[in-house]
């Protein structure tokens, strides 16, 4: 799929203020060159990526996270489009992220999605009035976009959502 563009200080965060690897004993204190501590920094964020993803129930066989800056590259494969869109999506909104290169492969093809990124004032049943032309198709995109929404009021700006093409 490639790479997808994400507010990087919008979304949760997952990783903490102070990420400084501490010596875990005083009396052998240790400098880091600040490239150690970048790469020491890089592999938490992508641990605590993975775990993040896990815990939002995606079964993605060998799934790989690797984050160098604000750029996280997911890999693996998953069974469908839409849990693929809803991983990157789950990476992607994480405050830190500014771009998620999506290397995941689906083992079966569906249509694809595409991406809205939320602004000041939006509601789902505005987004799904311009996107679907009837704002009572709000409850698609809610669904379309869980479990990363628990509820279809709390969406903020910079938030990027699925907005999956209507069955026929």
């Amino acid at each position: 799929m490639g790479l997808i563009d994400f507010v990087k200080s919008a979304g949760q965060k997952i990783f903490g203020g102070d990420d400084e690897p501490k010596p875990q004993n005083q009396a052998k204190v240790r400098e880091y060159s600040a490239e150690e501590v970048r790469q020491i920094n890089e592999r938490r964020a992508a641990a605590r990526l993975v775990t993040m993803v896990e815990g939002l129930g995606f079964e993605v066989e060998g799934l790989s996270i690797k984050v160098a800056g604000d750029v996280a590259t997911v890999s693996g494969k998953i069974a469908s489009q839409q849990d693929r869109e809803k991983v990157v999506l789950a990476v992607g909104n994480t405050a830190g992220i500014g771009q998620v290169d999506d290397q995941l492969e689906v083992e079966t093809d569906e249509p694809e999605a595409t991406y809205y990124t939320v602004q000041s004032g939006d509601s789902l049943s505005k987004i799904a009035k311009q996107q679907y032309g009837n704002a009572m198709k709000y409850p698609h995109i809610f669904e379309a976009n869980k479990p990363m929404l628990s509820d279809p009021d709390k969406i903020y700006p910079g938030q990027v959502l699925r907005i999956p093409p209507l069955a026929d």
